[in-house]
C-alpha cells in the first residue's frame, strides 16, 4: 500500500463517484499528474474497490498506437464482444471517413453498445494514459461523456498534467465531471515512505535528502530507495555524497528514461537547456535544435507538467540535480559539440560576451578570445574577480600570438592585483620577459605599480630591473622613469634614483614627481638623518592633484611612513585616510589593505592599541582576501603588537602561532616580525631567546640602511632583554648611539672594548682569535650557529668594527 501513501483525498473523492454508480448515476473522472506521480497505481487501487457485479472494460494507450484509429474503443469492447455478449450496437471501422474521423452513424452505434451493456449491470471503463489515444477514440470518449445521463456508468481517464485542450472543455462542463489531480508526497510521507523501504526509520537529514532528489514523486522514490538497498547504504547513517550519486543514477532511469523514449523532442529540449545553462533563452534552444515554434512550445509544456522545469520565464530546473542527471547521460564529444555550438549561436546573437564565455570555457576553441577578454573586462566592472581571473587564462591558453599573449598577460595582471597579489607578481615578472623593448616593458608595468608589491622583494624586482635600463637610456620617458623608481625607492633599492632626481626637480612638479618625493622621504626618514627634508618632501608628495591623476599611492604611502618616524603622527593618520579614500574610490584593494595596515602602525605609535588592533585585524583580512601573503603576516604581526602593549600576551601568542617568516618579505617586515617574536619571548621569561631576536631585527634593519630608532625601536628592546640577564653594561651600551670609529681613539679602545664585552663573548672572542670558523665555536660551545653569528654581530656593533680581520687592532693584545 505504500504507492497510495498520500491519496487519502483522491480516494475519498472516488468513494463519492461509487455512491454515484450504486445510485445508478454517471461519474467521469480525470486522474491528473506527471510522470511517476503513481496514477496508474491509483487507478488499479480504484478497479479493486468497484462493486462485485460490476463490468470493467479497460484500455491502456501508448504512443505507439495513436495513429491506429479506434485502437483503444477497440481494447475496451473486444473482450466483451469476444465473450458472445452482443449489444445491439455495432462496431462498424467501415463507417468512418476515409481520413479516419469518426461520423455521427458510428458514434451513436457505439453509444448503444455502452447503453445495452448497463441494461442489467454497472459499466466502469477504465483507461490508463488517455492522453496517448488515437483522435477517433478521444472524441467516442468525449462524445459517451456527455451522454451519460442517468446512466450506471463510471468513466475514470489518467492524464498527465492536463487534458487536452477540447476534451478537458467538454468534460468541464459536465455536472458529473471530477478532477483529481495527484500532488508529490509530503515529506511526513516521504519518509514513510523510506521506512519502509529501508526496514528502519531514516535519518533526518537523509529523509530530507531523498525528498529533496525526488520532490517527492513515488515513481523516483521507488527507484531511489531500491538503489540504496543494493549500495546498502545505512538508513541510521548514510553518506551524503553516495546518496547524492545514487539519486542522480534514479533519476536518469526513471523520468528521463521515460522522457526519452516518449517525448524525444522534449528530451532534447532539456539536454540543450542543461548544456546550455538553466538561464537560457528557450529560444535560443529551440534554434539550436532546430525546431519549429509550436514543437517547442509543446515541448516545454511537457516538460513543466512533469516537473522537470519551471514554467517561467526564465525556465528553471525544479531540482539542480536534474541538470546533473542529464549531463550524465551526455557523452564527453558531443557534449563538446553542444557547448561549441551553443557558444557561436550566442556570439552571432550578440548574447552578453560572459554567456557566450562559459560555454568557450568548456571547448576546445581558440576563435573565442575575444569573447574572453570581453567577459574579462565586465566581470571587473562587476568585482567578479575570480570569473575574470578564468576567462583571461583560457584565453592564454588558446593564444600563439606573442603580442596577444603579453596583452592578456597584462590584463591578467592587472586583475590579479585586486584579487591574488602573489600571482600578479608573477605575471610582473612574464611582462619584462615579453615585452620588446624597456619602453614598452615600463609603460606595461605602471599599470601594475602598486606599493603593495614593494611588501615583497620579488614583488619589486621587476620594477627595479627595468627602471634601471630606462636610466641607461639617452632620452628615457619620464613618467615610467620616475613611477619604477619611486617603486624601487620605496624598498630601499636605487636603481635610476640620480636620473629620476634631474628629471624631477627640472621638470615641472607632476603626480609622478610626487610619488617620486614620497619614496625619498620614507628613505630619508628611515636613515634618520635629516628629518626636515624627510618632511618636506612629504608634504610635497601629498600636495593636491588634479583629476586626471592616478591615485598616488606610492607617493601616498612614503610620504605616511615618513611622518610616521619623524615624529607627526597626526600628519600620518591624515595621509593615511586619504589612502584609504583612494582606494575605495579606485577599486584597490591591495592600496586598501596597505593602508589599514599604515594606520595599524600609526595607531600604535599613538597609543590608540584598540584601533591599532582593529585596523591590523582589517587589514589581515583584506590581505587573506587578495592572496598577499607578505601583508597578511605583517598585518597579523601588527595585530599581535597591539594585544602586547594591551597585556594580551598569551592572546598575541595565539595570533602568531602557526606564522611563519615570508622568505621574500620586506626587511623591515621581517624585523617586526622579529620583534614581535622577541616581544612574546620576554614576556614569557625568556630573556635569551628574545634578546636574539631582538639583536636580529637590528642586524636587518642596518643592513638594509634603516638606522632611526623611531622605524622600530629594537635597541630599547635589546636593552631591557640585557637588563634582565644581568647585563647592565651592555644594556647601556646597546642603548646608547654606535661608539665613535677607532681612529678616533686609539688607545682607549682596547681597554675599553674589554669592559663592554661580556663573558659570553669574550669566549666568543678567545675562540674565533684562535682561527676558528663559526661553525667551530659553536661545536666548542654547545650552541647553533646562528647563535654564535649574533654573538658576533653584536661584538662588532659594540667595537665599531666590520670583522673578524679588525679584532685584534679592536681588543689589543
Amino acid at each position: 500500500m505504500a504507492p497510495l501513501l498520500h491519496r487519502d483525498r483522491e480516494l475519498a473523492v472516488f468513494r463519492e463517484a461509487l455512491d454515484e454508480l450504486r445510485a445508478g448515476r454517471p461519474t467521469v473522472a480525470a486522474i491528473l499528474g506527471g510522470n511517476g506521480m503513481g496514477k496508474s497505481s491509483l487507478l488499479g487501487a480504484m478497479t479493486e474497490m468497484l462493486p462485485p457485479r460490476s463490468l470493467v472494460l479497460r484500455a491502456r494507450c501508448h504512443p505507439s498506437e495513436s495513429h491506429f484509429a479506434y485502437g483503444m474503443v477497440r481494447q475496451l469492447f473486444d473482450p466483451v464482444m469476444s465473450a458472445g455478449e452482443r449489444p445491439r450496437g455495432r462496431f462498424d471501422h467501415a463507417a468512418a471517413d476515409d481520413d479516419g474521423a469518426a461520423t455521427q452513424d458510428l458514434l451513436i452505434s457505439l453509444f448503444h453498445m455502452t447503453r445495452d451493456l448497463v441494461a442489467e449491470q454497472p459499466v466502469v471503463i477504465a483507461i490508463d494514459d488517455l492522453s496517448f489515444a488515437d483522435t477517433p477514440s478521444l472524441r467516442w470518449f468525449s462524445y459517451i461523456a456527455r451522454r451519460l445521463d442517468d446512466l450506471p456508468v463510471m468513466m475514470i481517464a489518467t492524464l498527465p498534467g492536463s487534458p487536452p485542450a477540447g476534451l478537458g472543455t467538454d468534460l468541464a462542463k459536465l455536472p458529473y465531471a471530477r478532477f483529481v489531480q495527484l500532488r508529490p508526497f509530503c515529506a511526513t510521507c516521504t519518509a514513510d515512505f523510506v521506512a519502509e523501504a529501508l526496514g528502519a526509520p531514516p535519518d533526518v537529514e537523509l529523509a530530507a535528502l531523498c525528498h529533496t532528489l525526488s520532490q517527492g514523486n513515488p515513481l523516483v522514490l521507488r527507484q531511489l530507495t531500491s538503489r540504496m538497498r543494493q549500495a546498502r547504504i545505512s538508513p541510521g547513517e548514510p553518506d551524503p555524497d553516495q546518496v547524492l550519486e545514487v539519486g542522480t543514477a534514479a533519476l536518469s532511469a526513471t523520468v528521463l528514461e521515460w522522457l526519452h523514449d516518449h517525448d524525444p523532442v522534449a528530451y532534447e529540449l532539456l539536454t540543450q537547456l542543461a548544456v546550455m545553462g538553466p538561464d537560457t533563452d528557450v529560444t535560443v534552444a529551440a534554434i539550436l535544435l532546430s525546431q519549429g515554434e509550436p514543437q517547442i512550445r509543446q515541448a516545454r509544456r511537457a516538460l513543466a507538467q512533469a516537473g522537470l522545469i519551471t514554467a517561467g520565464p526564465p525556465v528553471r530546473f525544479h531540482n539542480p540535480l536534474i541538470r546533473t542527471a542529464v549531463l550524465s547521460r551526455i557523452d564527453n564529444q558531443t557534449r563538446l559539440g553542444l557547448h561549441e555550438r551553443g557558444a557561436a549561436l550566442l556570439a552571432r546573437l550578440g548574447a552578453p560576451a560572459a554567456q557566450t564565455a562559459e560555454h568557450l570555457m568548456l571547448t576546445d576553441s581558440d576563435w573565442g578570445v575575444p569573447v574572453l577578454r570581453r567577459a574579462a573586462t565586465e566581470a571587473v566592472a562587476a568585482r567578479e574577480y575570480d570569473d575574470a581571473t578564468r576567462y583571461l587564462r583560457r584565453a592564454l591558453a588558446c593564444s600563439d600570438d606573442p603580442a596577444t599573449i603579453h596583452e592578456l598577460t597584462l590584463q591578467l595582471g592587472t586583475v590579479e592585483l585586486r584579487h591574488d597579489l602573489d600571482a600578479c607578481v608573477r605575471h610582473a615578472e612574464t611582462l619584462v620577459s615579453t615585452a620588446p623593448d624597456p619602453v614598452r616593458r615600463a609603460r606595461s608595468l605602471l599599470n601594475l605599480a602598486s606599493p603593495a608589491l614593494v611588501a615583497s622583494t620579488v614583488g619589486v624586482r621587476p620594477f627595479v630591473t627595468v627602471a634601471h635600463e630606462l636610466a641607461g637610456m639617452a632620452d628615457p620617458p619620464r613618467e615610467p622613469l620616475l613611477r619604477l623608481t619611486a617603486q624601487g625607492v620605496l624598498s630601499g633599492y636605487r636603481a635610476g634614483l640620480r636620473r629620476s632626481v634631474r628629471m624631477a626637480s627640472s621638470g615641472v612638479p607632476d603626480s609622478a614627481a610626487k610619488e617620486l618625493a614620497g619614496a625619498l622621504a620614507a628613505m630619508v626618514a628611515a636613515s634618520g638623518r635629516h628629518p626636515g627634508t624627510a618632511r618636506r618632501l612629504a608634504a610635497r608628495a601629498c600636495r593636491e592633484r588634479s583629476r586626471r591623476d592616478r591615485p598616488a599611492g606610492t607617493g601616498l604611502v612614503g610620504a605616511a611612513l615618513a611622518f610616521g618616524w619623524t615624529g607627526r603622527p597626526e600628519e600620518a593618520l591624515a595621509v593615511c585616510d586619504r589612502i584609504l579614500q583612494d582606494a575605495r574610490t579606485w577599486d584597490q584593494p591591495d592600496l586598501h589593505a596597505l593602508g589599514l595596515l599604515l594606520r595599524a602602525d600609526i595607531g600604535h605609535r599613538r597609543g590608540d592599541s584598540d584601533d591599532s588592533l582593529r585596523d591590523a585585524l582589517d587589514a589581515r583580512e583584506g590581505a587573506e582576501r587578495i592572496g598577499a601573503r607578505v601583508l597578511t603576516t605583517a598585518a597579523r604581526a601588527c595585530g599581535a603588537r597591539a594585544l602586547i602593549r594591551m597585556g594580551r600576551t598569551r592572546d598575541a601568542a595565539e595570533l602568531v602561532r602557526e606564522m611563519t617568516m615570508p622568505a621574500d618579505a620586506h626587511p623591515l617586515i621581517k624585523s617586526l616580525i622579529l620583534e614581535v617574536q622577541g616581544l612574546i619571548a620576554a614576556a614569557a621569561g625568556d630573556h635569551v631567546t628574545a634578546l636574539s631576536l631582538f639583536l636580529d631585527c637590528g642586524h636587518r634593519l642596518s643592513a638594509r640602511g634603516i638606522t632611526n630608532p623611531a622605524c622600530l625601536p629594537w635597541r630599547a628592546h635589546a636593552a631591557k632583554a640585557y637588563n634582565a640577564l644581568g647585563e647592565h653594561t651592555a644594556a647601556r651600551t646597546i642603548a646608547a648611539e654606535p661608539a665613535a670609529s677607532p681612529e678616533h681613539a686609539p688607545d682607549a679602545r682596547p681597554a675599553q672594548a674589554q669592559i663592554l664585552l661580556t663573558p659570553a663573548e669574550q669566549r666568543v672572542v678567545e675562540l674565533v682569535r684562535q682561527g676558528m670558523s663559526s661553525m667551530e665555536v659553536a661545536e666548542r660551545l654547545c650552541l647553533s650557529k646562528r647563535t654564535i653569528d649574533t654573538h658576533l654581530g653584536r661584538i662588532y656593533r659594540k667595537l665599531g668594527i666590520r670583522g673578524r680581520h679588525q679584532l685584534a687592532a679592536a681588543l689589543g693584545p
